[in-house]
């Protein structure tokens, strides 16, 4: 299996989020420093928490409009609104002109659109792969994810202060981009019915927009996949959160000699710094490595040695003050991670209904979301607890999730909706 033996559908979408998180990572994950200086650091806080917001409640609409227009009218629609949105944005921080709450406003707009664009995106993936193609495909995902943030990164700390007109410019010219691909080329992957096209009007669609969710929530299986994958995920993001204040507080500075010729001091921050630079490094060159490694073997086996290669990683890291300890755990934790996403991505293809592929990815979302939220309780829960404390506590949430997502596994075996071995040898 080769990249241009995917659905074109796949590779489109691949492209063009690549391109697409290129561009955003020099810009966004640096809004925060622009709205605290130009309105204020509580002000900046509270901004951002709503853009948050907007994107986890138009998913809800995006993925339940999905399953009834079908996949391509959403992303159309959805990428057309977020070229409006750059296009406005660039016009806010153009030598015309200078509006932070003008960027703010387009900022909630392009976040609204993420969640109509997201649910549909996600189930067309499943609509076009095969249980065949799945995890090369999240794999080859996750990859291109990986390295697009990772450039992004490195050139937004260059030039979001000198040029951030001309990086929305090159984004609205990146969206129009997208929209015309996924207008043009790319197909519809979905046909509801007819009696599905029609949306109630008025109160009768929030109704029905309630009732549609409340049956994704009363299946047991997606629910406790979905949790189980929530509590190992969590580890994760006590990397930039506990882990990082851990650091900074408890490693205690040493000076690593070169021969004779160069020194430089290690200190907890720098540390910080080191390990993000490896799980992302390794990310990249190691993800189509460890995919082709994985190919032969049963999915389930290569999630669950993965993700307890993920969990005992973290979890030592969480503890560890030794600088070679934490290096070596962070290689295993990514290792394991690039095991465990695109098995678990392909497992979570098989829980979805088919009729409402769009609907069940829209409450996945929350799932990066609840993980996101747990690095923040990891900080308050830091100041409480000794290290060796939350490393036993990190270590049992994510086994309790490996055991949640075991349940669920089982169960589809034995239902015969196991997910067989990808080809992944091209």
């Amino acid at each position: 299996m080769g990249f241009f033996q995917l659905h074109p559908n796949i590779r489109i979408r691949i492209v063009t989020s690549f391109l697409t998180r290129v561009v955003g990572t020099m810009i966004f994950p640096f809004m925060a420093i622009y709205f605290s200086d130009k309105l204020g650091q509580a002000l900046a806080g509270f901004l951002l928490f709503m853009s948050i917001i907007a994107q986890i409640l138009t998913s809800f609409y995006g993925g339940y409009i999905a399953d009834r227009w079908g996949r391509k009218k959403v992303l159309v629609y959805g990428q057309l609104i977020q070229c409006g949105a750059f296009s406005i944005m660039a016009l806010a921080n153009s030598p015309l002109l200078d509006s932070a709450w003008l960027t703010f406003a387009m900022m909630l707009v392009q976040s609204a659109s993420n969640g109509l664009i997201n649910p549909a995106a996600d189930a067309m993936l499943i609509d076009v792969s095969t249980k065949e193609n799945r995890t090369f495909m999240y794999s080859i995902s996750y990859w291109a994810s990986n390295l697009s943030i990772a450039i992004g990164s490195v050139f937004g700390g260059l030039y979001f202060a000198t040029h951030r007109f001309e990086l929305l410019l090159i984004l609205t010219l990146i969206g129009v981009f997208t929209w015309a691909l996924t207008q043009f080329f790319m197909q519809e992957s979905y046909q509801p019915s007819c009696s599905q096209r029609e949306l109630p009007k008025g109160s009768r669609l929030l109704s029905d927009l309630v009732v549609s969710y409340r049956q994704v929530l009363r299946d047991r299986r997606f629910l406790l996949y979905s949790l189980g994958g929530l509590f190992i995920f969590a580890l994760e993001f006590q990397t930039s959160n506990y882990i990082a204040v851990r650091l900074s507080q408890e490693f205690i500075p040493q000076t690593l000699h070169l021969f004779d010729w160069f020194s430089i001091q290690i200190t907890g921050i720098k540390v910080f710094s080191l390990i993000q630079l490896e799980n992302t490094l390794l990310v990249v060159g190691l993800s189509l490595f460890v995919t082709r490694l994985i190919g032969k073997a049963r999915p389930a086996t290569a999630m669950y040695l993965g993700a307890l290669l993920y969990i005992g990683g973290y979890a030592i890291t969480t503890y560890s003050n030794t600088l070679w300890v934490i290096i070596l755990t962070m290689f295993l934790a990514t290792v394991g991670e690039l095991m465990h996403i695109p098995t678990r991505q392909t497992y979570l293809a098989e829980i979805v209904r088919d009729d409402a592929r769009s609907s069940y990815m829209a409450v996945n979302g929350l799932v990066l979301q609840g993980a996101k939220l747990s690095g923040a309780i990891g900080i308050s829960l830091g100041a409480i607890l000794p290290s060796y404390a939350m490393a036993l506590l990190f270590a049992g949430l994510g086994v309790c999730g490996l055991l949640l997502v075991r349940i669920v596994v089982r169960e589809l075996e034995q239902s015969g909706h196991t997910t067989s071995a990808p080809a992944l040898h091209g």
